[in-house]
């Protein structure tokens, strides 16, 4: 088995940074939002946006961020992804008002919509040599962002309660400046070796609308009802959207989507067991948030405190993912992932859910949780480049990456709908609602992962 070289570790760490400011955040405003709401005068259904306007921003532009690696090449855009993301945090530590903060976080979100698929694509390329090596690779790049994602309500507690809610953004300046200044001196410009592939315009404007569309309905129906006719009206506009999209992708020449990876091995139980994994997790970081600030009074320190067990596990777990993989494949860290996170949603729901539930009550769900995804997440990322070929790596992870933030958005403007009424019972109910939906959703999945094979995944893993 080959070894890494000094460049590759370096490369590795520079898409590493990359996946640490895109992770974290996503959760790192969770515990801020009590206290933006109250500075800007935002209600939920606001705030809601302040977390689904970054992961819309990052699902509807990850194909495009995708198709635009493969053309100009993966170092152009994740140099451009690093640039966006820092001007656009910056427009979020200055925003004066909810509406600035939400368009701002958007921006973010196109930012780290250029990031991802890039540096998938430049990892896959600088390990091509040494298969076994680019699973670890990609284990140690998932680490990274599992780490940052579970570490940003700590991160932001501690910001929080030092310097305020606008602290959360003006960290992520420093660490994308590090990041740019990192791959200028160690990424090689990476030629590729496929087709010239065009934009796809009327794709992307449909995809915007539909998700859009669907997203705002669900945020709205708390507030509005399931009658309201601007209700209605968007469910409509996303549902024709998405039919016009699937139409324009099958008829387009170079589509943005392209709808024939959905025929590849493995690839469509991988993608969707994304979407299970994200929805879970992002809507129960989003609750749980309120309900330990709102229903338990914790100070932001306190509650990001709390979630600390979270980023030792996602660090251990997809440290062994990778070598797991190395030996039995993707198939079996996605099943046992699966398992153990759906269990910990079981336990967190029944025993760390109440007005006086201990910290003690829910530490094993919430080591549990990331231990399960830390397991099956770089398995999922690992079957999914493995099933295309190496020109394709940019579109593929995009798909893979638009999935699972499409799934995310969902989870929080769901779970998000649940907890919007005043009275503790009711978050209480909404929450435990939440748990038993994500306990489904993870055991859901790991029955996916069983029932499917994932053989160039394992082919990935032992060539």
């Amino acid at each position: 088995m080959k070894t890494e070289s000094a460049p590759s570790l370096a490369i590795l760490l520079a898409c590493s940074f990359a996946f640490i400011i895109v992770q974290l955040d996503v959760t790192i405003v969770n515990v801020a939002l009590p206290e933006i709401g109250r500075e800007l005068a935002a209600g939920v259904s606001q705030l809601q946006w302040v977390v689904d306007a970054y992961t819309l921003g990052f699902a509807v532009f990850l194909l495009s961020a995708g198709a635009m690696g493969d053309r100009f090449g993966s170092r152009s855009v994740f140099l451009a992804g690093f640039a966006l993301f820092t001007v656009a945090s910056l427009a979020c530590a200055m925003a004066p008002e909810a509406l600035t903060l939400n368009i701002a976080r958007a921006v973010q979100g196109i930012g780290a919509a250029l990031l991802v698929p890039s540096s998938l694509a430049i990892l896959n390329a600088v390990y091509a040599h040494d298969r076994k090596m680019l699973a670890k690779a990609i284990a140690w790049w998932t680490a990274a962002g599992g780490v940052s994602i579970a570490a940003g309500p700590v991160l932001g507690g501690v910001l929080m309660a030092a310097f305020g809610w606008r602290s959360i953004f003006w960290v992520n300046i420093p660490i994308c400046v590090i990041g740019f200044w990192l791959t200028l001196r160690v990424v090689p410009v990476l030629r590729h070796n496929g087709p010239a592939r065009h934009f796809d315009i009327p794709g992307q404007l449909l995809a915007v609308i539909a998700l859009t569309a669907f997203i705002g309905a669900v945020i709205e129906v708390h507030a509005l009802g399931w009658t309201h006719a601007a209700v209605l009206g968007a469910f409509a506009v996303a549902v024709i959207a998405a039919a016009l999209f699937l139409r324009v992708e099958r008829r387009s020449a170079a589509p943005m989507l392209p709808l024939q990876l959905f025929k590849l091995t493995g690839f469509t139980p991988a993608a969707l067991f994304g979407v299970f994994v994200n929805f879970a997790y992002y809507g129960v970081i989003f609750v749980l948030s309120f309900y330990l600030q709102q229903v338990r009074g914790f100070s932001v320190l306190h509650a990001g405190l709390i979630f600390l067990p979270l980023t030792g596990t996602f660090l251990f777990a997809n440290i062994t993912s990778g070598w797991l993989q190395a030996r039995v494949g993707s198939r079996l860290p996605m099943i046992i992932g699966g398992l153990i996170g759906g269990t910990g949603y079981a336990l967190l729901g029944l025993f760390g859910i109440s007005e006086t539930a201990s910290f003690w009550a829910m530490l094993p769900g919430l080591a549990m949780i990331p231990a399960g995804m830390g397991l099956a997440v770089p398995a999922m990322t690992t079957a999914i480049l493995a099933s295309v070929e190496r020109h394709q790596a940019g579109t593929a992870s995009a798909v893979l990456n638009t999935a699972r933030q499409v799934g995310g958005a969902m989870g929080v403007a769901v779970y998000g709908a649940l907890v919007a009424a005043p009275a503790t019972a009711a978050i209480l109910a909404g929450i435990q609602a939440a748990m038993a939906v994500s306990t489904a959703l993870l055991l859901g999945g790991a029955l996916l992962a069983r029932s499917t094979s994932f053989n160039q995944g394992e082919k990935l893993c032992h060539s």
